[in-house]
C-alpha cells in the first residue's frame, strides 16, 4: 500500500511532467481536460461511471472534488463502485465516515 506521503509526491511529479491541458493523473490516456470534463457528465450513467470510477481510482482526493461533486459521485454510487478496484475500500470508508459523522444524510 502507498503511504500518503508518497502519493503526494507521485502526484506532484505527475502533474509538472503532464501537459497542461491534460489531466495529470490520466497519463496513459490521450484525452484533453475539457474531454474529460465532457465524459464526467455524460447522460449514460454507465459511461459517465467509467470516467468517474477513473477519476476516483487515479487522482488524489483534493484533485477530485475539482472535477466532480460529492452528489454526483453519490448519486452515480451504484455504478461508479465497479471501476474503483482497489481504491474502492476507500472511499467507502469515506462515505460511510461522513455519513456517521452526519455530514451526509443519505
Amino acid at each position: 500500500m502507498t503511504s500518503p506521503s508518497t502519493k503526494f509526491v507521485t502526484a506532484t511529479i505527475m502533474r509538472s511532467m503532464a501537459a497542461p491541458d491534460r489531466p495529470w493523473f490520466l497519463c496513459d490516456v490521450d484525452i484533453s481536460d475539457a474531454a474529460f470534463r465532457e465524459r464526467l457528465r455524460d447522460p449514460d450513467p454507465v459511461i459517465r461511471a467509467q470516467w468517474q470510477g477513473a477519476l476516483l481510482r487515479e487522482a488524489t482526493v483534493a484533485d477530485v472534488w475539482r472535477y466532480v461533486a460529492l452528489s454526483e459521485v453519490l448519486e452515480n454510487w451504484v455504478h461508479i463502485a465497479r471501476h474503483l478496484g482497489r481504491r474502492r475500500a476507500f472511499w467507502e470508508w469515506l462515505i460511510r465516515g461522513w455519513r456517521e459523522d452526519g455530514r451526509l444524510t443519505s
